[in-house]
Order: structure tokens, then sequence, then C-alpha cells
């Protein structure tokens, strides 16, 4: 192929088509545990991640909520995946190599929050959320005119070998979600359904426990087809599981899109990489940031005492 502007373009344009079809198409899972939200500032506040009333009668006036003055933000970072193309491997290959390129940077850019999420979810025994304290803690504040404290975190193992130790496992997530109440004292609990989200090495685990009629012992499994499986390869530590609420409009990670992955390319001619070397390059460009959002939707434990 001769590598002159017109045949770029045709190239380019193959290149963004495949690029375009990977992103649309590449499997992700971020959406059944994130919200996403869009905005067109560098950083956005979440002064609104605090419980909302409950309804109530309505006798004179309104009795008004005010949200809790929590400071939480989560700033806009920039991401890029960028390739080279030599001039010479173009003109000899005529896509044969550069479409599964362009198809691997598109499937990238689809996993961009998948990747970012994970970062949250690895480290969410030990990272601040919007009350000051842990994602996953065992003294989350609770209330406006007596505080007291709930906690989202545990330390059983996952396990489905006896009907004590699944209780001691799901059935405390369970329990936690039944027992949510709001800032004014009032139960609002969290039915289902309910996401149970484990690395590669609870897999087997997870699926028995969601299928399997019996537990290990032969005991009838109280929590069948409870709590769905996720199986999040992304996970570092081979105990930690999850499991989060999926009744609410919101949810417990919040994945922010300022832009989404965009193709971006450089195939001037005039430009010294070309000049110089030879080189042609292309990629993609994405704005976004991803943080923890409510704690009361999610239950975690490390699976280790």
């Amino acid at each position: 192929m001769i590598v002159n502007k017109t045949n770029m373009g045709a190239v380019f344009l193959n290149i963004k088509t495949e690029f375009n079809k990977a992103l649309a198409t590449t499997p992700v899972q971020w959406s059944k545990t994130a919200m996403k939200v869009q905005f067109n500032t560098a950083e956005n506040q979440y002064k609104w991640l605090s419980m909302f009333p409950s309804m109530q009668k309505w006798v004179g006036d309104k009795a008004t909520k005010k949200l809790k003055a929590f400071t939480y933000s989560i700033v806009n970072e920039k991401w890029e995946a960028t390739i080279e193309l030599d001039k010479f491997d173009l003109m000899n290959d005529n896509m044969g190599l550069i479409a599964p390129q362009a198809r691997n940077t598109g499937m990238t850019a689809a996993e961009w929050p998948d990747n970012m999420l994970a970062t949250l979810k690895n480290g969410a025994f030990a990272t601040t959320c919007f009350d000051g304290q842990y994602f996953y803690d065992t003294d989350h504040p609770v209330g406006t005119q007596t505080i007291t404290t709930m906690s989202n975190k545990g330390t059983a193992a996952l396990s489905n070998a006896t009907w004590a130790a699944v209780t001691a496992s799901l059935g405390v997530a369970r329990i936690y979600f039944l027992n949510m109440y709001n800032d004014e004292g009032q139960k609002t609990p969290i039915m289902g359904p309910y996401i149970l989200e484990v690395p590669p090495a609870l897999e087997a685990m997870a699926n028995n426990i969601y299928l399997n009629d019996k537990l290990a012992d032969d005991s009838p499994n109280p929590y069948k087809s409870m709590f769905q499986p996720l199986i999040n390869p992304r996970l570092t530590s081979s105990t930690q599981w999850m499991v989060h609420a999926q009744s609410m409009a919101l949810k417990p990670f919040i994945f922010q899109e300022n832009m989404r992955p965009t193709f971006v390319k450089q195939d001037s001619f005039e430009n010294d990489d070309f000049f110089q070397r030879g080189i042609i390059k292309y990629g993609l460009e994405a704005y976004g940031n991803a943080g923890y959002g409510l704690w009361q939707l999610s239950y975690g434990s490390t699976g280790a005492a």
C-alpha cells in the first residue's frame, strides 16, 4: 500500500470502525455495582450521599430534612492508551495486524470503568468514603439527633459447608440489609435482590450457594437463588466477598464519566515522528474517575478472621 493522505484516511477509518465495534460489544461488569454520573467539571461534590428520609404523615408544616454536611468529592483524571505504527509495516500489512490491535484498544476502553472500580473494591477495607470511615467498616455513624453506628464489614469466610457456616457469612449480610435504618431512626429494610461479588477462587462456592437445594452437609440451603454471583477476576484477594443491594436506583459505587473513551490519531505527514522515524500514532483518550457511593448498599467481608 502506498502511504499517502488518501490511503491513510481509509486506514484510520477502518481502525476507528474496529475500535468502536469493540468498545460497544466488549462484556463489562461496572453497571451492576456502580451508577454513572456525568458532569462537565474537573471535580464533582457529592454532598447528597446520605440516606433520604422515609415518608411520614403530613401534619402541619413539612418536616424538612437537611442533608448532612459531608465533604466528599471525586476529581476527574486523564486516561490514555497509545499505539505506534511504523509506516513500512503499514505498507506491507494492509490491516492484517492493525485491525486486531484496534479491536484490543476498543476492549481496553470498554474495560476502563471495571479497572477503576476494581481498585476501589480492592482497597475498600482501608479507604475512606463520604462519611470519613472506611467504605467497609464497623462504625459508620447513623442518625441526626442521636448518633448510633452500623457495621457493613465482616470477617467470616464464604462457606456452604453447614447451615451454621452459611448463616455466619451470607446470613449476616442478609440481616444487615434487613436491619437498615435511615438518619431519622426509621427502619428502611432492603429486601433484595442482591449480587454476591467474589474473586475466581470463590466462584464454585458462590454458584453452589446460588444454585443448589442442599448445602455440603446435605442440609437445606436457606439462600438458594437469593445472592446472584458476580465473578470479578480483578479482585486481588482470594477470600474477600461482597454483597450489593440491587433494588434501589442508587448504587454503592460511582463511575464519573466526563469524557467517554475517544479515538484520536496523529497522522500528519509534517510531524517530526513521521518525518524522522516514520512513525504514526493512534489511541484513545478519556477523562473521568470512580469513587465510593453509598456504603449502606453494600456489605463486605475480608473472608479471614
